[in-house]
């Protein structure tokens, strides 16, 4: 019997639920966060998992437990399971996000087939019908035979037909579209998608089939829905990249089983995506050749180093408030390295726009991007372009010294196996590295920016 309806206040953040409206979150201090949720008093969501729960397994002994390794599924795209720690673990819930068309559907389908070739996959969409998903398939060559589809957008009905065929995979697209008959709100509200994700991580949990989760973002960027969803799941990874680019970044920031701030590479083309086995080749292409106000930086995305290209810009401004604008790097640390350059190196911006560019739409938030960013500027200021093979990285104080890095060693040799083997770092680096079989290899120290532009003045790292 259905109980009585009652209104709840619903905080997005975090999940904290009141009775009455409020500005200003108790729990988390997120402003206008409170959405209303009509409930009834008596849900059947925790029968539900009860019910789903076989109580004989529900406690057992720590000794009982196997501590084997985890077995993982390889999907056939190695850098989706470069991101994912190794392949897709047993039993996991991965949920994947990114923006309308950046590829979240054609990723999952193309993995649901590679896999379904030897294993059971069953694809439930909320968004497409059965024949969207069939013509989708066929553009990107899916024909797995063990590929199953469904349009079930009720949770209890998903999860019957997940016990009645027993997939090995179970992918839901997207939980925004799945509702559950014992919560009254619409469908993507904050309680359905929490329940409804609760559900499935029960199911996953207790079947030991991996369930991935597509989610939603909001206008902010952000996973649509409550803050804690991203806490439930095993594995949270977001698909960037610009729309109008042909290459797409899937990042990891959060996996239990598998390193976090790793990254995928992929090209985006009418059959689908296509893993880029190296990056760096595909940032660089297209570099202009003694050109100022260019640099390369090696930068670490997990446990890959990758070379991207820094470019700045540096013009006479035209009001009385110069302007700043920085894409793909932190606006307030340009700041704070055209005051370092002025007050420690005698450069004077104050009179010039100055624009900072990461070319690839990467976000580099890494501290060993401020060398060759301080580099550029000084470079496109003074109009003289730096040696085409020269790298730089390391980190840039107040005082105007150059601070020492990590994982140098990794980005000396990422340099040198792409050819360049000019590379300025931190002095104080240098005694980690070993480049015994590094041939013609030169490294240039410099503890002070100072010296940085002084061996960039003198031609020694020149050509």
């Amino acid at each position: 019997m259905a109980g009585k309806l009652k209104t709840r206040y619903v905080c997005a953040q975090c999940g904290y639920e009141t009775a009455k409206w409020y500005g200003k979150c108790p729990e988390c201090g997120a402003w206008n966060s409170f959405s209303e949720e009509v409930r009834s008093e008596t849900t059947a969501t925790a029968k539900s998992i009860a019910k789903a729960m076989d109580l004989s397994q529900a406690v057992q002994p720590l000794d009982a437990v196997d501590s084997a390794e985890e077995q993982r599924y390889h999907t056939g795209l190695s850098e989706f399971d470069r991101v994912l720690g190794g392949g897709i673990v047993l039993g996991s819930v991965v949920l994947i996000s990114g923006d309308p068309g950046i590829g979240k559907s054609t990723l999952l389908m193309q993995v649901s087939g590679v896999l379904g070739q030897n294993k059971k996959v069953l694809y439930v969409s909320g968004e497409e019908s059965a024949r969207q998903i069939k013509l989708r398939a066929n553009r990107l060559g899916v024909e797995g035979e063990g590929l199953f589809v469904s349009t079930a957008t009720d949770i209890e009905h998903i999860i019957e037909l997940a016990n009645r065929m027993e997939p090995d995979i179970l992918v839901v697209d997207s939980i925004q579209t799945v509702t559950h008959s014992a919560v009254s709100s619409s469908a993507g509200s904050i309680t359905q998608v929490r329940e409804c994700t609760q559900l499935l991580i029960s199911y996953a949990k207790n079947s030991g089939k991996p369930v991935f989760i597509v989610g939603h973002v909001n206008k902010d960027g952000a996973i649509a829905g409550p803050k804690v969803l991203e806490h439930m799941v095993d594995a949270v990874l977001y698909f960037e990249g610009d729309k109008q680019l042909s290459y797409r970044i899937l990042r990891a920031v959060k996996n239990r089983f598998g390193s976090t701030n790793e990254i995928g590479v992929f090209s985006m083309d009418e059959r689908g995506l296509e893993a880029v086995e190296n990056p760096s080749e595909m940032l660089l292409s297209g570099r202009p050749e003694q050109v100022s106000g260019t640099c390369i930086v090696c930068v670490m995305e997990g446990s890959r180093p990758i070379l991207v290209e820094v470019q700045a810009l540096v013009a006479k401004s035209s009001f009385g408030q110069p302007r700043r604008m920085a894409a793909g790097f932190d606006y307030n640390r340009t700041a704070l390295l055209l005051a370092v350059l002025e007050k420690r190196a005698g450069c004077f911006f104050g009179n010039t726009d100055v624009y900072v560019n990461i070319v690839g739409g990467l976000r580099l938030d890494e501290p060993a991007v401020d060398l060759a960013v301080a580099l550029a500027l000084v470079s496109n200021l003074t109009d003289r372009p730096l040696p085409e093979h020269l790298v730089a990285f390391g980190e840039i104080g107040l005082a105007g010294e150059i601070r020492n890095i990590s994982a140098v060693e990794s980005r000396v040799r990422e340099c040198y196996r792409l050819g360049y083997q000019k590379i300025m770092l931190p002095k104080a680096a240098i005694r980690q590295l070993h480049t015994e079989q590094m041939p013609g290899l030169q490294l240039f120290g410099v503890s002070t920016l100072a010296q940085a532009l002084a061996v960039i003045d003198k031609g020694i790292a020149a050509d």
